[in-house]
């Protein structure tokens, strides 16, 4: 009978999703274990080590009540910004970056874990409150935009861009309106048409101007600041274009052209291409490819670890796990509408932001679409904290489904 009792506490957990999730970790380290071949490293048994990790912690997640979550929220939001900060004081360097506390021999990336720890921020700021209202929405940015900053000065631009997207993301579900939308994503549109495509920009700014007259309160206040934002933002990216570091200029060059440095910063990009296009329908086999097993990838066990997959396993192979994805957020999107309260919706929808948008931006970034930007591939880049963060997601999303009134589809 206790035994019994003890398991029914998962009895309504979406196994579908865990088992999707756990099915990619094990699928990894099968990849991760062929791109280290030739070296001896222990990277894919980690990888699965600290998977199990992950899942015996989802596991218990799932069991307590995510509504516990809210009296707890700013005391996240204080140690997240936290960790932040020690880890811009206390941190260590690597790759042009100080992203990592080094803690018993170990990495730790708190930027990883600061993206629940956003999440549940925002969610408890809009459950109760529709972002159909402006001022909510300028909290909310407030609120997103200390964390973003400080991983910002890391500087972590991938990690900071999921954080624009979990933010848009939650906004948009908990009623936003689109043009404000828009208009957050704006500036940075703007700055970049105006270095490549100048009658574009003017084009882009009119319409802004317009957006911004036709939603924010205050029609002509509103489009009078559209206007001007988006004005001053097409300047100011020349200054911001200075303010970055030289690989990230770096990654932003040579991802419109990486023959220009095909030894240095282009050489990833030519060379995931290289691997991807070599797999061709059914790929060249587990431990089979040629840049794979040649190591003309560096580092591929982590943000490039699609590439082994496109050249190894095929063209169907890297379909099968974007489909995967695919399954993983379709689930995400039914929890989200079948939770019994907003804040558990919200919650599912942050997670289903950050995911999309890494899934998006990794494979883009792997077959050329997108510049290098360090973000991993969800379940599948070796990476301890980022894995254990997915698992702490997929345990949050796993409560509210285990907690829910109505009916599962």
């Amino acid at each position: 009978m206790v035994n019994r009792n003890w398991l029914q506490a998962w009895q309504s957990i979406d196994w579908t999703l865990l088992i999707l999730s756990i099915s990619l970790t094990v699928y990894a380290g099968l990849v991760i274990r062929s791109s280290q071949l030739t070296l001896e490293y222990t990277d894919w048994w980690q990888h699965w080590l600290t998977g199990a990790i992950g899942v015996a912690i989802a596991l218990v997640i799932a069991r307590w009540r995510y509504e516990i979550l809210v009296q707890w929220t700013w005391i996240i939001y204080v140690i997240t910004n936290l960790s932040l900060i020690a880890v811009m004081v206390l941190g260590t360097t690597a790759l042009g970056a100080q992203r990592w506390i080094t803690i018993g021999g170990f990495n730790i990336q708190p930027s990883e874990f600061a993206k629940l720890g956003l999440i549940i921020t925002l969610a408890t700021m809009l459950e109760g409150r529709t972002a159909a209202n402006f001022p909510t929405v300028l909290k909310s940015l407030a609120v997103a935009a200390v964390p973003w900053s400080l991983v910002f000065l890391q500087p972590d631009l991938g990690t900071s861009l999921v954080f624009g997207a979990i933010t848009l993301g939650m906004l948009y579900w908990a009623n936003a309106n689109p043009g404000w939308l828009l208009l957050l994503i704006s500036p940075m549109i703007s700055a970049i048409l105006f270095s490549l495509v100048l009658p574009v920009w003017f084009i882009w700014v009119a319409g802004m101007a317009v957006i911004a007259w036709l939603t924010i309160p205050g029609r002509w206040f509103g489009a009078i600041a559209g206007l001007t934002v988006n004005l001053v933002s097409g300047r100011l990216g020349e200054v911001l274009w200075d303010l970055l570091k030289p690989y990230q200029k770096d990654r932003i060059v040579l991802f419109l052209d990486p023959s220009r440095d095909p030894l240095g910063g282009g050489y990833h990009l030519i060379q995931s291409r290289i691997a991807i296009g070599a797999g061709e329908l059914w790929g060249r086999g587990l431990g089979q490819g040629t840049q794979t097993q040649g190591g003309f990838i560096p580092e591929q066990h982590t943000d490039f670890i699609f590439s082994a997959v496109g050249e190894e396993w095929g063209f169907i192979g890297a379909i099968a796990v974007l489909v995967v994805f695919w399954l993983i957020c379709l689930r995400l999107v039914i929890i989200a509408q079948t939770a019994k309260d907003n804040f558990g919706s919200l919650l599912a929808v942050g997670v289903l932001s950050m995911l999309v948008f890494q899934v998006i931006v990794n494979v883009s970034m792997t077959v050329g679409l997108a510049p290098v930007t360090g973000i991993p591939l969800p379940w599948m880049s070796y990476g301890r904290s980022a894995l254990l963060t997915n698992f702490l997601a997929v345990g949050l999303v796993e409560s509210v489904n285990n907690h829910r009134q109505r009916l599962k589809f």
